[in-house]
């Protein structure tokens, strides 16, 4: 695998793990994402990251967030291919400090280890943010998948909950 792409200017990577890179995605990005283009100076993988819909609703959501906890969102670029997303999906609960996570990737790229990568670059960009205490996510019972991805990276399975959308949710919790 070559070595990512530089950053461009005005923009840094926040974390950096082999070929793996996840990049701040900011409100340009998400619209040219929207638009089924990649952000500068990226490709897109070859099955898009998410739906339309779905792009939509992060963007709102990352751009909700943003105004009180930043970074809000990040793209998972690896060899210079947008291949997934990874972001806040909630504020940062103010109680416990912690930080609530969900991710996607590329139909075309699972199975390869893209987003447990992921996850252990966010926790270790989180481990050093001394706003977080603890990272959580929530998992479908039936998304064996990406309760691999939070149990190789450390996360503990804490509970379950009942979503009116989503159905039964394992709730994962990461101690910083």
């Amino acid at each position: 695998m070559g070595a990512p792409p530089p950053a461009p200017v005005g923009r840094r990577p926040h974390l950096v793990g082999r070929a793996l890179m996840l990049i701040e995605a900011k409100p340009d990005d998400f619209a040219a994402l929207l638009r089924g283009e990649a952000p500068a100076p990226y490709r897109l993988a070859d099955s898009p990251v998410a739906p339309p819909e779905v792009l939509d609703m992060l963007a709102q959501l990352a751009d909700r967030i943003r105004a009180v906890f930043s970074p809000s969102a990040w793209m998972m670029v690896e060899d210079g291919e947008v291949v997934g997303l990874i972001s806040s999906v909630q504020p940062l609960d103010a109680a416990d400090r912690s930080l609530l996570i969900g991710y996607g990737v590329a139909p075309t790229r699972w199975g390869r280890g893209v987003a447990t990568r992921a996850v252990a670059d966010l926790a270790a960009w989180a481990r050093r943010d001394n706003r977080l205490l603890a990272l959580t996510a929530e998992t479908s019972v039936d998304n064996p998948a990406s309760q691999t991805v939070l149990s190789r990276n450390g996360f503990q399975a804490v509970g379950e909950r009942e979503d009116s959308e989503d159905g039964s949710l394992i709730v994962w919790r990461l101690d910083l």
